[in-house]
């Protein structure tokens, strides 16, 4: 089906399946399998991590699927990008809160290749060479591949491989979903049922779920669980809202949004089921070790929150009983959920520039050439790439306070009544929903970036070139947001069509 240059999109997904799991993808990340398990041991207490999952679980209705909702909504009513959505539902003055959104997502993308790289790599070094016996052995198999060209020449195949996946808009970003998302969940599967059968994995599993309830006093367990769930789903990002212009007018909205991040959830609890129990069950029963020990080891990030998954994984795979197989199931797994989120990162841009007016082969070279060459520096220095994980990952908040705002400018209650309730073959959603959007999500956002911002008045809080530092924050939100706050007249012109 051909699609039009600059309109809203004709294409759309052909089934409710090839929408469910390409949706799935998106939500599905390295963050489940990546950051996931590690996230919940650095929160869980002496004898759990269950209060984590609970505060989790709370932000899932709270924050995720609220937010799923509204992007479903919109990108099914006006088929568009994040950018034109913006101008049609705020109102021209606000396309610049539209290319601040469509920017950050896109940001994330500059780096988030450089990690589909790794996965890459270490994909084919499970396959072609032995697992390290040691932890010597592991660190000097990262430091081969940072200090040479790789890094760069993965950028480049992650990159690549994820424009032909959209090089034809949705036709081939639902056939290249119906096979990684699928596999990806049978890997998962397989590894979790590996992992549950080794001896002394369920110890794993009893402190992942046990939950320490005088922990859910502190404020830090409520906040890291919901930023793990803004990260976890991919909620307010404007992914959603990019593949729902392909949505057909038959899916429900609110049906979706449930299945969408309660399957999200559920991928990231089979995570770390498999990871706790390979952990636990390895350095417990190999090793000797016993719980603080673990949970060190698990806690610590190591180069740019690498140690777990690619310093430690493959150490354990080694001593384990067919663990060469399971490596290489492991690290597909990891790459092809890397890609299914890449795939939705890389059309988002994509989308907007065709609303511009570019035509789809000169949408996508523009945003791959330009997303290879923004993320060159994180891909040959792992402190810009943690400054860019830190900033832009923040930097989310933003997006879902925006979304929020123009919802809550235009009334929730009317959204909800013109779509969320009483569709054909869909749920109704309940007046929580207008409470969550309403007060909530706005006042969770402005606490949450207080919270980081706070976290960053360090020592040198005022050097823009600190990793993590509040100047560093501050300037780089102040420079794109001034870009496009100047530029809003100009950008709310091309996307009508008046610039052109």
């Amino acid at each position: 089906m051909a699609e039009e240059i600059g309109t809203n999109t004709k294409q759309r997904f052909s089934s409710q399946w090839g929408f469910f799991l390409s949706v799935l993808g998106i939500a599905v990340g390295t963050g489940n399998i990546w950051r996931f398990p590690r996230i919940v041991a650095q929160n869980g207490g002496d004898e759990g991590g269950g209060a984590f999952l609970i505060a989790w679980l709370v932000f899932l209705f709270a924050w995720s699927i609220p937010l799923i909702m509204i992007e479903y909504v919109w990108g099914r009513k006006h088929r568009s990008g994040v950018v034109s959505t913006f101008i049609k539902e705020g109102g021209k003055k606000f396309a610049w809160m539209g290319a601040f959104v469509a920017f950050v997502a896109t940001a994330i993308t500059f780096f988030y290749t450089v990690v589909v790289g790794w996965c890459i790599y270490y994909l084919i070094q499970s396959i072609i060479a032995p697992l390290p016996q040691t932890t010597e052995a592991a660190i000097a198999t990262w430091d081969n591949y940072q200090s040479g060209g790789w890094p760069l020449l993965f950028h480049a195949l992650a990159m690549g491989l994820g424009a032909l996946a959209i090089w034809k808009g949705v036709n081939s970003i639902e056939r290249v979903n119906k096979v990684l998302v699928p596999t990806l969940l049978i890997i998962v599967m397989i590894s979790v049922i590996r992992a549950l059968t080794l001896p002394g994995a369920w110890d794993g599993v009893t402190y992942l779920f046990t939950p320490e309830w005088s922990q859910l006093a502190r404020p830090r367990i409520w906040i890291e669980a919901l930023t793990q769930n803004a990260w976890d789903t991919g909620a307010g990002w404007g992914l959603f809202l990019t593949y729902a212009a392909y949505m057909s007018v038959r899916q429900g909205v609110v049906k979706n949004a449930f299945a969408t991040a309660i399957g999200n959830n559920i991928v990231s609890l089979l995570a770390a089921l498999m990871v706790f129990g390979t952990v636990f069950a390895i350095l417990q029963t190999e090793m000797s070790m016993n719980r603080v020990e673990i949970l060190e080891i698990m806690k610590t990030s190591g180069p740019a929150s690498t140690g777990l998954t690619f310093i430690w994984m493959p150490q354990l795979f080694e001593r384990m009983f067919l663990g060469a197989p399971l490596a290489i199931l492991f690290f597909l797994g990891l790459t092809f959920a890397g890609f299914s989120s890449l795939i939705a990162q890389l059309e988002l841009p994509t989308r907007v520039f065709i609303d511009a007016g570019f035509t789809r082969p000169k949408a996508i070279g523009l945003v791959v050439g330009v997303s290879y060459l923004l993320g060159i520096p994180s891909a040959i220095n792992l402190n810009i790439l943690s400054n860019q994980d830190f900033v832009w990952g923040v930097a989310l908040m933003i997006s879902g306070a925006f979304v929020a705002f123009i919802v809550i400018k235009n009334g929730v209650s009317t959204m909800r009544t013109e779509s969320l309730i009483g569709q054909p073959g869909d749920w109704s959603i309940g007046k929580w929903w207008v409470f969550v959007v309403r007060y909530f999500i706005p006042i969770a956002a402005v606490f949450l970036l207080a919270w980081w911002l706070s976290q960053s008045v360090t020592e040198k809080w005022y050097d823009p070139f600190e990793t993590d530092s509040l100047m560093t924050v501050i300037s780089q939100w102040a420079l794109v947001l001034a870009l496009f706050f100047f530029g809003n007249k100009w950008i709310s012109a091309r996307m009508s069509g008046e610039g052109r």
